[in-house]
């Protein structure tokens, strides 16, 4: 078996950036929780959230030199969530449209 297996390993500098970026966004956060925005809360801490998510994704999980497949089923998992939310949000947004009794 001579398969040579192609490993990237990041900086401790890289890895030290990622924390305090993920450490930031986690005290924005608890910062924004405290604010009103309205509607606009859920919306502000999911995009925050997705942001951490792509942090810890791309550099602790290394995705970012992984192999095309890797990043498909990446792709695939965040399309379903993506279905899953929209499908979930739909349901919400059409509740009471029909005055039926005990609802």
């Amino acid at each position: 078996m001579s398969g040579h297996v192609h490993e990237h390993i990041d900086s401790t500098k890289t890895y030290v950036v990622v924390l305090l970026a993920l450490l930031v966004a986690t005290v924005v956060t608890t910062l924004v929780a405290f604010v009103d925005l309205g509607n606009f809360s859920v919306v502000v801490a999911l995009l925050i959230a997705v942001c951490k998510m792509m942090l810890v994704a791309l550099f602790f999980m290394h995705v970012r030199y992984s192999t095309r497949l890797t990043k498909l089923v990446l792709i695939g998992g965040l399309l379903w969530l993506a279905i899953l939310l929209l499908l979930t949000l739909t349901d919400f947004a059409t509740r009471g449209w029909l005055n039926t009794a005990g609802k």
